[in-house]
């Protein structure tokens, strides 16, 4: 193992110790020093950084904006380390990141998905049990899915009906309260998988080989699902292309949330705090860009304003 290579492996077992998610992180970080090691590289530099811009492939400039973030957090590590080492410019890759409109499916989008995922090639038949449970288990939940992927088989409490997350964004738990259908569902599942596997497993959803799925493994199937059922146009050599995403699924979670309390008369203002603690985010601003996303939670906004301000007026 190189020089890089091993400093890299101590910059993310640091950063994991202070509670970050580093799953992306990581992947793009082994593959920078992966070029850098190929090109005999012994210090980090700007034109290094290029130069792997060039070989890695195309991508779309928010995604090099925050690889070259990736790049820059670790670099600075390694310069305060050696000077030698070259942290690049911010600028180098102009523009901010801006957060994409999210797709929102529809119900039966969501239900031929799970349909569909539960028809999937199952050495054992475990594949298609765990994918279909996991992609529901997200659209009722809007759990992210790196979380729904880190779930133990005790974070389920039977007896409560309460899922604990613990290994949310930024290392925050939180528990999460499950509908009698939902804990239902999950425990068919459970119930199921240990049968097919002749055992409890440690990891809630596991692979047909018994181990906890992976992130590339469970975008690849979504992906090849998604082209199959014409939510993504279908690619060659088994890319994923580009369409809706497994985390639109907690978008549409999300917005539904709104739309059903803008339809039954409750007051978002006041029950936002609890969809901004059930999706775990830092802050509510990140709960309210839904009503800014989605053109018809604008529409439903403004007209719940408008309502509001004839009534002072008539007041």
């Amino acid at each position: 193992m190189s020089a890089l290579a091993q400093e890299l492996d101590r910059y993310l077992a640091i950063r994991r110790s202070l509670g970050y998610d580093l799953r992306s992180s990581a992947r793009i970080l082994h593959r920078f020093i992966t070029f850098a090691e190929q090109q005999g590289a012994e210090h980090l530099t700007t034109d290094l950084f290029l130069r792997w811009r060039e070989a890695f492939g195309h991508a779309r400039q928010a995604t090099w904006a925050a690889r070259l973030g990736m790049v820059r957090r670790f670099t600075q590590w390694l310069h305060g380390l050696d000077p030698r080492h070259e942290v690049p410019p911010s600028a180098l890759i102009p523009g901010r990141q801006r957060r994409s409109r999210p797709y929102i499916y529809s119900p039966e989008e969501i239900r031929r998905l799970i349909a569909a995922a539960a028809e999937l090639p199952s050495a054992n038949g475990i594949r298609r049990l765990t994918y279909a449970t996991l992609f529901g288990l997200i659209a009722v939940t809007g759990l992210r899915i790196s979380e729904a992927l880190a779930l133990d088989v005790d974070d389920v409490d039977w007896t409560s009906g309460v899922l604990t997350v613990r290994r949310g964004k930024l290392g925050k738990a939180r528990l999460l309260p499950l509908a009698e259908s939902t804990q239902a569902q999950l425990a068919r599942y459970a119930k199921e998988r240990d049968r097919l596997l002749g055992a409890r497993p440690t990891s809630f959803f596991v692979s047909d080989q018994g181990k906890r799925p992976t992130d590339g493994a469970v975008q690849y199937h979504f992906a090849i699902l998604c082209q199959r059922l014409g939510l993504r146009p279908v690619q060659r050599f088994h890319r994923h292309g580009r369409g809706p995403r497994i985390h639109d699924l907690r978008h549409t979670f999300a917005v539904q949330t709104l739309l059903n309390w803008y339809r039954t008369g409750k007051d978002p203002a006041q029950e936002m705090i609890q969809l901004t603690t059930y999706l775990g985010h830092a802050n509510p601003a990140s709960t309210y860009w839904y009503i800014e996303a989605v053109p018809e939670l604008m529409e439903l906004a403004a007209q719940r304003s408008s309502a509001a301000l004839v009534q002072e007026v008539r007041v």
